[in-house]
């Protein structure tokens, strides 16, 4: 079986429900799966099929769905390119996965046509957006291919922090066990509809998002970009809408969303009925935990946070029927193992920080055309078991079971000796009045080999008195873990999907 498959089950079962809606309209599961065979057997008919490549750099829209789910109709791999990637990095994709095709819109041509003639060397067909339904074929004659589970879906590019972006591979049975996975622990129904307005160049968007909701038969009302004040309108509305439309049941976000509709709660009064949401998600980026109590105080909700790596999809969640721990990314999903290691690849007891490794049928093959960087990714255990490192820290708390993430293992600050774990400073700078986010970096030291600095963006209005702060953090960190000094900024540098460019900060 594979996502194929799962995703004709509720378009057999319920085949006039709508899948999809969008700014153009609604579309049935019959009519988009219709749509997604007609564009296979016309991409077919092309020459296009299993293995090939296939880029998309566009935005949210009904054009990217359909051609994903054409792209794994026909065994094709698709390669999705991040719509903030400019001349240098889409060259560099484009040389290294060789797509054949690349599906953009009119908004994006600019970019492309900045690249240079070799850049643009194996790319046989530029199709924009508008005229994809002319690539369309007759659905009846498409020849479905044999897709094996082990057969690459998506090549999704890291954001390459720390050398050029890498390829990660990921084959229909891992996106098929974090799909199944989810399904299960987050009790996804046909009555969902999730508000989807990640951007489905990102593992979240695409596939915790958009996959699994159509794996469920739910509906998806899919957005080019988040409005909070739009957001609260349809999540307050209930059960339907003026036009008769299904409420929204469902939202997943990054922490920079949920700062955004606290600050639109906080200036209606009463704060907007969230009664008929049935869950809030977080992930991409650590959620603070005052971010997590001012929601709930506000909405009665609490945010489940999960974690998840393009390299292995959804790893951990906090329970959907149990506890929510905020600061805690919860517990391993079904099917999903894991454990935290030492410098030497030791198990470590719960409450003990170090490197966290996965593995299970989400975790990808390997990095495309890197055997060497996919070897240096992977550990073996006392019984030759393969573990992926997510080069992530982190602890299990003894008590709950829950694990909490500590930072990149490559932002460990080493001062005096003493491992700090920026992680821990943020949440204490957090915790003090006026202070909106925080980073920690290491900084060279004389004597001390690295010392933290802090990097603070401050709320609007407000001046912080170092001292204060100093003597506040006194009392929540042992010495070595204190910043030396801090610097203003207006705002933290962050990806599409919120999470923290710590290498995009000043050097001083």
């Amino acid at each position: 079986m594979n996502l194929g498959d799962l995703f004709a089950i509720p378009c057999r079962r319920t085949p006039e429900k709508v899948a999809l809606r969008c700014a153009s309209g609604e579309i049935t599961y019959a009519a988009l799966f219709a749509a997604a065979r007609g564009l296979a057997a016309g991409l077919q008919a092309r020459g296009l099929g299993p293995g090939d490549r296939l880029a998309f750099f566009l935005g949210n829209g009904p054009e990217l769905v359909t051609a994903h789910l054409a792209a794994l109709l026909l065994g094709a791999v698709m390669v999705p390119i991040h719509l903030a990637s400019r001349r240098r990095e889409i060259a560099h994709l484009l040389a290294d996965a060789g797509p054949r095709l690349l599906l953009t819109e009119s908004a994006q041509l600019a970019v492309w046509e900045e690249l240079a003639p070799a850049e643009r060397a194996g790319v046989e067909e530029v199709v924009l957006a508008e005229d994809l339904a002319g690539w369309a074929g007759n659905p009846s004659v498409f020849l479905a291919p044999r897709v094996e589970g082990g057969d690459p879906a998506l090549i999704l590019y890291t954001s390459g922090t720390t050398g050029p972006s890498k390829g990660a591979m990921l084959s229909h049975d891992n996106l098929l066990a974090t799909v199944t996975g989810l399904l299960a622990a987050w009790a996804w129904s046909p009555e969902d509809t999730l508000l989807l307005t990640l951007p489905l160049f990102h593992l979240h968007g695409l596939v915790v998002g958009l996959d699994c909701a159509l794996a469920a038969g739910a509906t998806v009302e899919l957005w080019r970009r988040f409005d909070a004040g739009r957001a609260l309108d349809r999540m307050a509305r209930g059960t339907a809408d003026a036009a008769g439309r299904s409420g929204i049941t469902l939202f997943f976000g990054v922490p920079t969303l949920y700062v955004r509709l606290l600050a639109e709660l906080a200036r209606r009064q009463p704060p907007a009925d969230l009664r008929a949401m049935r869950l809030f998600c977080s992930g991409s980026a650590p959620l603070a935990a005052e971010t997590w109590e001012a929601f709930r105080e506000l909405t009665g909700h609490e945010i489940l946070e999960r974690y998840g790596m393009t390299e292995a999809g959804m790893i951990l969640s906090n329970l959907y029927a149990g506890p929510r721990l905020p600061g805690t990314v919860g517990h391993p999903l079904p099917g999903v193992s894991v454990r935290v290691v030492d410098e030497a690849g030791g198990a470590l007891p719960p409450g003990s920080p170090g490197e966290l490794l996965v593995r299970g049928a989400n975790v990808f093959s390997g990095y495309w055309r890197a055997p060497q960087k996919t070897a240096a990714s992977f550990r073996a255990d006392e019984l030759g078991r393969s573990w992926f490192a997510t080069g992530d820290l982190a602890r299990q708390d003894p008590a709950t079971g829950a694990y909490t993430l500590l930072g990149r293992r490559h932002e460990l600050i080493l001062c005096g000796g003493e491992n700090v774990y920026p992680r821990e400073v943020e949440e204490a700078l957090a915790a003090f009045p006026g202070v909106r986010e925080a980073a920690v970096v290491g900084r060279p030291h004389p004597e001390w080999g690295e010392v933290p600095h802090a990097f603070l963006v401050v709320e609007e209005g407000e001046a912080i008195d170092e001292a204060a702060l100093a003597a506040f953090l006194r009392g929540q960190l042992a010495a070595f873990k204190l910043p030396r000094s801090f610097a203003r900024v207006d705002a933290l540098p962050r990806n599409a999907l919120g999470k923290l460019q710590k290498h995009l900060l000043p050097a001083s």
